[in-house]
């Protein structure tokens, strides 16, 4: 089984929300924006915008988070002023940090019965230190990032690597994510059992056809991947 980290084990939007807001706080810089929903609405943006320029190959993942600050506060600051307020942040960010409440017990469950692996389309620098914060990096054989790799989701490449990574086809892995789009159309078009953990975000589910199981809680996933759902069960996506 390959798993998807934030917003499917980690509680990103919660800790980017609240670690940004006390950093703003800090720096001074929440009246600027009339709101701190205003504010973090515009770092949010700025971020998905940076992210998706990221995965497409379009920049690397430091420069994708000096530009994400850039823009931010519109100034054209130095590589090295760049990282110290990006540096700022993380501090702050780093502090909001948890699992979801249902993360646990899945694991626990599917130990015995399943190997587990993570791809993310960030890097192993930053989801191993992560992982092991949470104290959850011990529970995967490996971890799998787009930095290194070459490749990000929803490209197949990506999700065959992490299938190359078990030993084991696309058709004997699951993969679990939080994005209708990226990681479950990216991971059925694979050819994996493709899982949409869908924690209430602002995702829709992908026009055209139905290719993913679409859960509400990691606490279904132990009897959707035990059951033969890869060989015709009908999908609960939609």
């Amino acid at each position: 089984m390959v798993w998807d980290v934030d917003d499917t084990l980690f509680d990103y939007t919660t800790a980017d929300r609240e670690g940004m807001r006390a950093h703003l706080a800090v720096e001074g810089l929440l009246a600027g924006y009339g709101s701190a929903e205003a504010a973090l609405a515009r770092w949010r943006e700025i971020t998905e915008q940076q992210w998706a320029r990221y995965a497409a190959g379009g920049t690397t993942f430091q420069d994708q988070r000096r530009d994400r600050v850039r823009l931010f506060l519109d100034k054209n600051l130095t590589d090295e002023e760049a990282d110290d307020w990006f540096g700022r942040y993380v501090g702050h960010y780093e502090a909001a940090w948890s699992v979801f409440p249902d993360v646990l017990p899945a694991l626990e469950a599917l130990a015995a019965s399943h190997r587990h692996a993570v791809l993310s389309n960030s890097s192993v620098v930053v989801q191993e230190h992560k992982l092991r914060r949470l104290g959850l990096l011990h529970r995967f054989e490996s971890v799998l990032c787009a930095a290194e790799l070459g490749v990000s989701k929803p490209q197949p490449g990506a999700f065959l690597a992490s299938c190359e990574a078990l030993g084991l086809p696309p058709h004997e892995v699951a993969y679990v994510g939080d994005h209708p789009e990226i990681d479950g159309r990216g991971a059925a078009e694979a050819g994996l059992l493709s899982v949409w953990i869908d924690r209430g975000a602002a995702c829709a589910p992908p026009a055209g056809e139905v290719v993913a199981h679409r859960i509400s809680t990691l606490a279904e996933l132990p009897a959707l991947v035990r059951a033969d759902t890869r060989f015709g069960a009908p999908s609960t996506f939609g």
